[in-house]
């Protein structure tokens, strides 16, 4: 006889999609309909239960791209339908199989709380369970016409674009019996059924499951009665789903997610409304669910519900207490953590970990970051610094060439602080717990045979959505089944407690977790990446000033605008925002929003500074808010502006011109290039022989996928040098270069400042390319076999050579402030105000020496999801540093961020706090959060060596402890003794250190 299991297998899967599933609801009843729609942004819920509203017809049209349409539906149930299960659906148009992006609903009672979110894999909304006969139904749906974004080019990705076509139209409106038995039956069918197709044809376990379920749908379901012989056809399942798991199978703890995106192919404004159609589905399904436990990240969309959505907040908060709604990561947002700044980082950690301890009286003790774009070195120290313990994310299963080697372990970094780290096996945060998907996560677990324990998110996500009663019913089945890992709902907490104690001995990963993919994200929408660092550094003045002015003059510390400031600046560190891999209308918001805060913050620093500068009339005051003297002046300090110094000489010569400051001779040639630096300390020369530096780069740049996000390898096969020159001059001791190339030009102005061994390239550029990459190269007279790269709280070495698919794969890589290459006695480095990507390669010139060329990568032009990525203009700033020093690449980079400022005074001013070490560098001087008038300082060692430091407070203080980054005090840290000369400090390298002076006069 000959096999007949193909044939078998398609006329189960026909039936389950033929008749078990449209028998789900066997009975319907029509719904009266009225829309409202509304023109502009989406109306509160007040106003739209107050409505007019119009009769509608069953198949509405609606929604142009990003508009909103209210329905309100009402009806009575049946009475002949009394003792069923009652549900309305609501079909709005979905587009199939797109949860999350595309149409989405909510669900409101007509006293306007939420009931439940609609997407096109979850339309049904609770009637009556079970019915009585004759209730009333009376619901109104906001209903967002949000698009499906896809398409080079799209103009849905902004509502100043997109034209008004409606998007939608309603598919089913109506009542319906919900059918349970043969709900049932159809999760049974499923379970088994992708089970089956996880098993070796020559495993028996699969062969069982095929004739079982073949005798079920086959043999005994009849098809002209589903109803009636649905629970027959469950008991001929029933042993197969009561078969045991092996004693051995791997353990999968399975947490309710919902990973929503704060912005990404929809505007922030969209998001508060996804959180809240989750969060409403969530709890929902807690009360029937009581087992059930939903794991939510980032404090900023709680806090959107508990001031947009207090009705969905107090459900949220009332499941918080049942231990099942469960705030987890402790950050602000799930934020990139490759270019936000070390302090940013740390107030990521402190302003989320506090929301959730003030607003729930939760301390969460995991850092939850499943699809943020590779993770820093220093990240380890900051999640143990915050209170927390453990770290998640599965993105590094994205890499492009290499597989990472472990699941579970600890991972180390820059300072030698580890954390116990697990990468969920199942490669997805969005798990819909199918077998295909917990046979991946058994499969592809890397620590066999030492742990047997993973954990699997599951839900809709990106978009929201959450989970949904299919996925609950799957984990009811998978909790102890033959051939399959045991599933079991668990928190995060208890995941991570679990696989601790089964593996405290984790192989440990030593360094960054490196994405090898998505590096395009260091570059891509210029302006937000000067827009953060613009704002983390007039932070970091803000703080300093206003912190010097009020312990000094008793000037008003503006704690909450302070507060308010950083919470922006945080949610726009946002995964999908500052890499530039949003839509356009989150950019464009973006854009305004930086430009508002720069307002904000200078304000704040000049209240400060005038504060303390003294007569306005006597003269001009000079500020320094670096943590390293700069001609004079303190650190953190200010003094009366004394003659201005010289100016370097700017001479013609072979065309073009050279420039001299007595430290650095450098000669502009007729092209308007860089031909010679010349280190006149050293007498070396910088630049490669018979190369030219501050060389302009153009690229073709269109990455297989993923136009914002990715930057492929093979961009580097077809380069154009832009040596064209429109015009060359001298300017005010500087010399002045224009060039035009394609639609766009670019004006750059070369200076060396006086007293500085540093060649300073001021740039402006008109961008208007498409699918090209702008880089700017200094080929280096340097044999540099790795490169540091600031990261935050230091720097992190990477190799310069291809030697392994490992370090191959890092062709673009991330640096903060600097970028430093150095031989053993020589060293130079690249400084820049708002570029974080950067590549660094060498080369053999002719003399047999070897070349080591540093490119910042300076603007991209992707097309995919904003079409006009980057158009416009751009200024940016950076700087060769011959003959540089770490400690110098440090003081060089703190410098050209924290410019000097100027205002009309008479008064030196006194540092807050002097630490006498350069290598020890003051991140933050503020004052306590807590209001209390204690002076908090953050300090770290940032060359990688061990430091003895004295601070030496410039107020008066009757004590000083170490605490955490939340500022309470750390239990492990060592007394500090304060003492006349301040207090001594001994640092291990790298290492990040806070400090708390109290201020008896401030209570």
């Amino acid at each position: 006889m000959h096999d007949d299991r193909v044939l078998v297998e398609r006329r189960i899967a026909r039936i389950l999609r033929e008749r078990l599933h449209p028998a789900v609801y066997r009975e319907t009843a029509p719904l009266e309909v009225e829309v409202w729609h509304p023109a502009g942004e989406p109306p509160g819920v007040a106003d739209a239960l107050h409505a007019n509203y119009r009769p509608s017809s069953g198949d509405e049209r609606w929604g142009p791209a990003w508009g909103t349409s209210w329905f309100h539906i009402t009806g009575t149930v049946p009475e002949g339908w009394a003792g069923q299960v009652v549900e309305a659906i609501v079909d709005l148009g979905f587009a199939p199989d797109r949860a999350g992006f595309s149409a989405e609903g909510l669900v409101h009672r007509s006293d306007g709380t939420a009931v439940k979110g609609l997407n096109p894999r979850n339309i049904w909304v609770p009637v009556a369970d079970p019915a009585g006969g004759g209730e009333p139904v009376d619901l109104y749906v906001e209903a967002a016409a949000n698009p499906v974004i896809e398409g080079v080019g799209t103009r849905l990705g902004d509502v100043r674009t997109a034209d008004d076509t409606p998007l939608y139209r309603v598919r089913t409106i109506a009542l319906a019996v919900f059918d349970r038995p043969v709900w049932e039956l159809v999760q049974d069918v499923e379970v088994l059924w992708q089970l089956m197709h996880e098993l070796d044809l020559g495993n028996p376990r699969r062969w069982n499951l095929l004739r079982a379920l073949q005798r079920a749908l086959d043999d005994t379901l009849d098809r002209q009665d589903i109803s009636g012989t649905a629970e027959a056809a469950r008991a001929v399942l029933a042993p197969q789903l009561a078969a045991p798991a092996n004693a051995s199978a791997h353990r999968v703890t399975a947490i309710g997610h919902a990973h929503i995106d704060s912005a990404w192919l929809w505007p922030l404004r969209e998001t508060v409304r996804k959180v809240a159609r989750t969060a409403a589905n969530v709890t929902a399904l807690m009360d029937t669910h009581p087992g059930f436990k939903f794991a939510m990240s980032s404090a900023q969309q709680w806090a959107w519900m508990e001031k947009h959505r207090p009705d969905v907040w107090a459900r949220m908060r009332e499941k918080v207490e049942a231990g099942q709604f469960l705030p987890v990561g402790g950050m602000w947002v799930e934020s990139d953590t490759n270019m936000p700044g070390g302090e940013a980082l740390a107030r990521q950690l402190v302003h989320g970990k506090r929301y959730f301890i003030d607003q729930l009286g939760v301390e969460t003790d995991e850092v939850w970051l499943p699809d943020s774009f590779g993770y820093t070195a220093a990240l380890p120290q900051l999640v143990r610094l915050s209170g927390t313990r453990w770290f998640l994310t599965q993105k590094i299963s994205w890499s492009q060439f290499n597989k990472f080697p472990h699941h579970t372990f600890w991972w180390e970094g820059l300072d030698g602080t580890r954390v116990f780290t697990h990468f969920p096996p199942v490669d997805t945060y969005n798990s819909e717990l199918s077998g295909a998907e917990l046979a991946h996560a058994v499969r592809n677990f890397a620590d066999k045979g030492l742990a047997n324990r993973s954990l699997v998110p599951f839900g809709f996500g990106d978009g929201g959505g959450g989970p949904t009663r299919e996925m609950l019913a799957r984990a009811a089945r998978l909790g102890d089944l033959e051939s399959s890992p045991r599933v079991e709902i668990e928190s995060p907490a208890e995941f991570f407690e679990k696989a601790h104690q089964d593996y405290p001995e984790a192989p440990v990963w030593v360094g960054e977790l490196y994405l090898e993919l998505h590096r395009g994200t260091y570059t891509s929408q210029a302006k937000n990446k000067h827009g953060n660092r613009r704002c983390e550094h007039l932070l970091y003045e803000a703080e300093l000033w206003a912190a010097t002015a009020a312990v000094r003059t008793g000037h008003p510390y503006p704690y909450r605008e302070l507060d308010r400031i950083w919470k922006t600046v945080l949610l726009h560190q946002f995964h999908d925002i500052l890499p530039g891999s949003s839509i356009a209308w989150v950019h464009r918001e973006s854009r305004a929003t930086y430009l508002r805060l720069f307002d904000e913050l200078d304000a704040i620093v000049t209240a400060a500074q005038r504060a303390l500068a003294g007569d306005p009339t006597g003269g001009e005051v000079v500020f320094n808010a670096a943590p390293h003297h700069r001609d004079g002046i303190p650190a953190h300090g200010a003094r009366p502006a004394g003659p201005a110094p010289a100016p370097a000489a700017c001479n013609p010569g072979d065309g073009g011109y050279v420039l001299d400051n007595g430290l650095v001779r450098a000669v502009v040639d007729s092209r308007g290039l860089l031909t010679s630096v010349r280190d006149l300390r050293a007498n070396r020369e910088a630049l490669a022989p018979g190369s030219a530096g501050n060389l302009l780069q153009l690229h073709p740049d269109l990455p297989a996928d993923w136009d914002a996000w990715d930057v492929d390898h093979t961009y580097r096969r077809t380069v154009t040098d832009l040596t064209g020159l429109e015009k060359l001059s001298e300017e005010e001791a500087a010399v002045r270069v224009v060039r035009r190339f394609g639609a766009s030009s670019v004006t750059q102005v070369i200076s060396l400042p006086p007293g500085v061994a540093r060649v300073d390239i001021r740039t402006e550029v008109d961008w208007h390319e498409s699918e090209t990459f702008l880089k700017v190269a200094f080929p280096l007279d340097l044999r540099a076999e790795r490169s540091a790269a600031e990261t935050q709280f230091g720097y992190v070495y990477r190799a310069t050579d291809t030697n392994t698919s490992w370090e191959a794969a890092k062709f673009e890589i991330c640096a903060h402030r600097f970028l430093h290459v150095s031989e053993p006695n020589y060293g130079i480095a690249v400084v820049n105000d708002a570029t974080y990507g950067h590549d660094v390669t060498r080369s053999v010139h002719p003399d047999g020496g070897t070349t080591t060329t540093v490119r910042l990568s300076l603007l991209r032009a992707p097309r995919f999801p904003d079409p006009e990525t980057d158009q416009g203009r751009h200024e940016m700033s950076f700087s060769l540093v011959p003959g540089a020093t770490l400690d110098e690449a440090t003081r060089e980079g703190y410098r050209l961020n924290l410019l000097e400022r100027r205002l009309p005074g008479d008064a030196a001013v006194r540092p807050l706090v002097r630490v006498d070490h350069d290598g020890v560098p003051v991140s933050a001087v503020k004052l306590a959060d807590d209001g209390s008038g204690d002076v908090v300082v953050r300090l770290y060692e940032a060359l990688g060596n061990r430091a003895e430091a004295r601070l030496r407070p410039g107020f008066a203080t009757d004590g000083v402890v170490v605490t955490d980054l939340l500022e309470r005090p750390l239990p492990d840290a060592p007394a500090l003794s304060l003492a006349e000369d301040g207090v001594a400090l001994s640092l291990r390298p790298f290492q990040i250190l806070t400090l708390r002076f109290s201020r008896t006069e401030a209570r």
